[in-house]
């Protein structure tokens, strides 16, 4: 397999919700820091990139302890990365999320809440979860099972498809992986993990992100706590971009996949959850 290349064509209308000019230098950087594949040539509506020995992983696999650990490690390798010159680097999820609000703001389906309690969630969401003190880090934003590559042979895990890819908060990446537990295809929210198969990956996690940015002290208790709460908290935006995602994809794409359907069950999920959520408080 060492002469194999990937050429990916853009589907439609997606310029309207992937920043390409932001993939291409995102592509880029991991590169660099040895967590991408070469791009070897972009043209109008593609790209050609290397191929990436291993196996995409599904729901079982992201359980498991060994290849859980190697998950976290490479997430906290990612979010080391500094990659903004000097700049404090800003957030684009709340950007992007009223951006994908206001694509689907005129045909709000009858199947999901309505324009107006979407906006009232999205402004409550952006006050409560700005305040929490989750640090603006260079992340994946998209880390479902199949974009994570599993390479038996070398001993790691790669990340794969960048295309929203960005600086966000550190707890958003966390929280949208735990999501993706789930799958895709048939959600089943029974396989979110447990707070001690979180308690687990946010430990490794934490060790790995100290290591990365070159602080020594141990990981304490309360770190933990904090991030546990900050993840779960921000795993609730995760459930609304998705949703809005879903909605465009509903109106423009050519896939065979039930979107709508799928938006109705994220943003059920959401609402099903927070209360739980929102009573968790993070450590004095």
């Amino acid at each position: 397999m060492q002469d194999v290349v990937l050429v990916r064509v853009y589907g439609n209308k997606t310029e309207l919700i992937v920043d390409r000019d932001n993939e291409l230098k995102s592509f880029q950087v991991l590169h660099a820091n040895g967590c991408a594949p070469r791009l070897y040539c972009t043209f109008q509506n593609g790209i050609c990139y290397e191929f990436m020995q291993g196996d995409a992983l599904g729901t079982q696999d992201v359980r498991d302890p060994s290849l859980l650990r190697l998950i976290a490690r490479e997430m906290a390798r990612i979010h080391a990365i500094h990659a903004h010159n000097g700049c404090i680097p800003k957030p684009n999820l709340w950007i992007k999320m009223r951006k994908y609000f206001s694509l689907v703001a005129t045909e709000i389906q009858q199947e999901v809440p309505s324009k107006v309690v979407l906006e009232q969630e999205m402004v409550w969401m952006k006050e409560h979860l700005s305040t929490l003190g989750s640090p603006v880090v260079l992340c994946h934003n998209d880390l479902l099972c199949k974009n994570i590559i599993h390479n038996s042979k070398e001993g790691h895990v790669r990340f794969i498809d960048y295309e929203y890819s960005s600086y966000n908060y550190q707890a958003f990446d966390i929280g949208n992986h735990f999501n993706e537990f789930a799958g895709m295809t048939e959600l089943d929210y029974g396989l979110y993990p447990s707070r001690e198969m979180q308690m687990d990956w946010l430990k490794v996690y934490l060790q790995a992100y100290k290591l990365f940015t070159k602080k020594t002290e141990e990981v304490s208790p309360r770190e933990l706590e904090t991030l546990y709460v900050q993840v779960n908290k921000f795993a609730l935006a995760s459930h609304f971009f998705w949703g809005f995602w879903a909605l465009i994809q509903a109106k423009y794409s050519s896939i065979d996949f039930d979107f709508l359907g799928y938006a109705v069950l994220r943003f059920n999920q959401y609402f099903k959850t927070k209360p739980a959520v929102m009573a968790m408080q993070i450590p004095e």
